[in-house]
Order: C-alpha cells, then structure tokens, then sequence
C-alpha cells in the first residue's frame, strides 16, 4: 500500500493523487505540487491515505511543501494574468482568421508554461498563432482543443432542472452514458429534453441507473401472461419506479378489466400473450408502451 493525498486543480476538477512524504499534509490544506506540466497550486480534498499500486499512475509526483502566503499571491496574480491573456489570444485568433473559440486560459504556478483551450469544428493550423503568442509572453505555449462537454464544465450555466450544471458544480469527471439509459428510464426520448447545454446526454442519466437495472431484472415484460389474484392476465403496461403493472384480466363472466399490482403480488409463467409476442421478442430489455 502507498501513502497519498488527492489533490484538485480546478473546481470540479479531477482528483490526483501526490506522495506526501515526510509533509504533514491535511485534508483542505493548499500545497505546491510538481506535475507533468510543471509546478502547479493545488487545493487538497482526499486527506493522507493508503491506496494499492493499482490506483495510481506512476511515476508517483511529490507534494513540495504546503502552500505559503507568497504562493497565495503568485496564484491570484497568475488568475489575472490569464484573463489579460484570454483577451490578447481572442485578438490574435481574429487577426489569423482562425475559426476557433478560446474558452479559458491558465498559467502554471511557475509560469513556465500558458494553456490556451479552445474549441473548433474541426482541426485547426494554429502554428503561426503560437510564434505570435510565444512572442508576446515569452514563455512556452499550449493550445489544447477540447470538446463540448469540458466546454460546458469550464464555462458553467444552468441545466434544464434550474440548477448550476453538474460538470461544472461537482462531477470531477466524465461517465459514458447512453440512449438506452433513457430508454429503461422511461423518459422522453426528444433530444431537447434529455440533453444538457452541451448537447450531449445529461450526465444525471446516470445518477439512478444502476437503480433501475436493478428493478428490471426484476421486471416481467409487456404481453407476459401472470397468474393475480382475480385470474389468469396480460401484462400491458409496467411501472418501473413503483415496481408495479397493468395486467388485463379476464374475469369469470367473460368480461375484460385492468387491475394494477406490485410485481411481488403475481405469479408470472412462461408464455407470451400472442397480441404482443413482437413486442417481447423485438426488445430484450422490459417494455412500457406509454413512453412520452
């Protein structure tokens, strides 16, 4: 096992991990550390603990030291250093012609480095904006292309739930997520409803799933034939969430009526109401026909 201490960047930027060594570094503390891209301030949010080697990415970097008051006032300057920077670099990518945004700027701690990220439709000859850069500020230069969801994480903004995006707010990274995660969900399948501001799927489609594939394992499908307690039905419409179905019965006088049941109060058996074999056969997963 190995000694760390997780350290983060940006807010709601990933966690990485730093050796300690002999610093008595705690949890919220402010340290200065050595990265790949050079010495960095960073703000400590997983206090001192052991870790397998499977869990980190060696070589293992060190914490220098805790940060002083001196370190405090480089990071403010370097803050304002880089919206004047952001300024110069959006009149330079005019003067190019470039058809690229710039989307924010950082300086490394020891400014021996400036990142410019940007986005652009497609791939972009930024070579002789560099040389105007590297001119201009006198150390080296990155422009990082980055995409539409670290976009949205950098700039911000409010979701379609009224609230601050989850990327920007809390979410240290990215999880896949997909489709048919709405589909089991039972959400609106319109792509203006399940997207956030990036355009991409919420990243919240993922917050409950694990949940619901639970249920659906235990979910019989649509067009299934249960045994309930007024007879022998059809299944024609479930309820994820509340783990209940719609079984239409056929009662003893002949009749059709619809009853609704929690999964545990019927018996299902192994046949398939020909009206809907299609429905069972086409869909592996469990079916709902009342999807918005």
């Amino acid at each position: 096992m190995i000694s760390v201490v997780g350290v983060r960047f940006k807010k709601a930027g990933k966690v990485y991990y730093f050796d300690p060594d002999i610093i008595d570094v705690d949890l919220n503390d402010f340290v200065i550390v050595e990265t790949a891209r050079g010495i960095e301030f960073g703000h400590v949010v997983v206090g001192q603990k052991e870790v397998s080697q499977d869990e980190i990415v060696a070589p293992l970097k060190k914490v220098l030291r805790i940060a002083e008051d001196e370190d405090f006032v480089i990071h403010r300057e370097n803050k304002a250093k880089a919206k004047e920077a952001m300024l110069i670099c959006e009149e330079k990518v005019k003067d190019h012609g470039l058809d690229m945004k710039i989307i924010d700027v950082e300086y490394t701690f020891d400014n021996s480095k400036v990142i410019f990220y940007f986005t652009a439709d497609g791939r972009v000859d930024f070579r002789e904006l560099v040389k105007d850069l590297a001119a201009i500020f006198r150390t080296r230069i990155e422009l990082r292309q980055i995409g539409v969801r670290d976009e949205a994480k950098m700039l911000g903004g409010i979701g379609p739930c009224g609230k601050v995006c989850c990327c920007a707010q809390f979410l240290g990274e990215f999880e896949p997520v997909s489709i048919k995660m709405a589909k089991e969900q039972n959400l609106s399948l319109n792509p203006s409803k399940i997207s956030g501001l990036c355009g991409r799927l919420m990243c919240c489609l993922k917050y409950e799933q694990e949940a619901y594939e639970d249920i659906l394992e235990r979910m019989p499908d649509v067009g299934v034939i249960a045994i309930t307690p007024m007879g022998r039905g059809t299944i024609i419409e479930t309820y994820t969430l509340l783990e209940s179905v719609k079984v239409k019965v056929t009662l003893d006088d002949g009749t059709d009526d619809v009853f609704q049941y929690k999964i545990d109060e019927i018996r299902v058996i192994d046949e398939i109401d020909p009206k809907y074999a299609h429905t069972v056969e086409g869909n592996g997963e469990n079916n709902s026909e009342n999807w918005q």
